[in-house]
């Protein structure tokens, strides 16, 4: 199961054809020289006829994702199937076979949940539990593209310090397989990524001996996906979306099993969003985690933050 990261109230995904905020910044961009871009001026550029096309099409940032496909397509041919699926609805970054997240390319395939920009808090906090010890182990759970995971293996450790153990699960087999592209040889040492249900796919050995645990499970309520933009309901995956009737039934369970696989003092990181944030951290005290809410106006995210505690024999508040 891929992460989710949409709320409808939240915001967090663009609109309908809105250039999505993983997608890197187009002065970053190369024409190919079989393409040649005249002036954005002339009427007759393949540049204004893309942008014509997509503002047709209802796409907001229509000159930016020109600039993007443009710089993507090989031939005139291939640009304007681009351009036509596009139009169709489809998420650029599925065209275009990657999203930038965290600094990175990440290569996101078809029917594959695409990485939102807000998932970099995730990335932010593990990096600073990482911080603290040498070493770690972390867990990538519902991983989808290996975005977080490999935004981790690829900060590196600190300086003489062993590099982080990295391992990532989901259960949609597309997105393993794209996880494992995404986490091969990434920090000089890549990761390993399971296909399976949560914790069912990880190996026993991890049992209790995980430092950093993430999850950006599914949290959209069920009666709400119908309400999340085309190009997120109609071609990213229902798994990495439906997170049952009030949004937390995947994350609840992954809280429950969560005590389990930490290691004393480990750190929980949870994606969700601010509504949902007090149920969860109910979920966190039945579970015998004590939990804070960290959120970034500038991402427009928020992560619940839970420790194990450092002895088994008590509640740890995080860090």
């Amino acid at each position: 199961m891929s992460s989710s990261g949409f709320v409808p109230s939240s915001g967090a995904v663009p609109p309908t054809g809105a250039v999505p905020t993983s997608v890197v910044s187009p002065s970053s961009a190369s024409v190919p020289p079989i393409i040649s871009v005249p002036p954005a001026g002339s009427a007759e550029s393949p540049f204004a006829r893309v942008v014509g096309r997509l503002r047709s099409a209802g796409c907001v940032f229509a000159e930016d994702e020109a600039r993007l496909l443009l710089d993507a397509a090989h031939t005139p041919a291939e640009l304007a199937a681009m351009v036509e699926q596009r139009a169709a609805g489809q998420p650029l970054e599925h065209i275009l076979g990657w999203a930038e997240f965290h600094g990175l390319r990440i290569a996101v395939d078809v029917g594959v949940f695409v990485p939102r920009r807000r998932t970099e808090l995730l990335v932010r906090l593990a990096l600073d539990h990482l911080r603290v010890g040498a070493g770690a182990v972390v867990v990538d759970l519902c991983c989808g593209s290996g975005a977080v995971a490999a935004a981790v293996l690829a900060a590196g450790p600190a300086a003489g310090a062993p590099a982080a153990e990295v391992h990532a699960a989901d259960v949609e087999p597309r997105a393993v397989r794209c996880a494992r592209r995404n986490l091969a040889g990434v920090g000089g040492v890549g990761g390993q990524v399971y296909e399976g249900d949560l914790y069912a796919a990880l190996p026993a050995r991890l049992r209790g001996r995980v430092d950093v645990l993430i999850a950006n499970a599914p949290y959209v309520p069920t009666g709400a996906i119908d309400l999340m933009p085309p190009e997120a309901r109609d071609h990213e995956p229902r798994l990495a979306l439906d997170g049952g009737p009030d949004g937390l039934a995947v994350l609840r369970r992954v809280v429950a099993g969560a005590p389990d696989w930490l290691a004393p003092g480990g750190c929980l990181l949870l994606e969700t969003s601010r509504r949902q944030a007090a149920l969860l951290l109910d979920a966190l005290a039945r579970a015998g985690l004590t939990g804070r809410l960290t959120a970034s106006d500038e991402l427009d995210a928020s992560v619940l933050v839970a420790a194990a505690p450092s002895d088994r024999g008590g509640r740890r508040e995080p860090a």
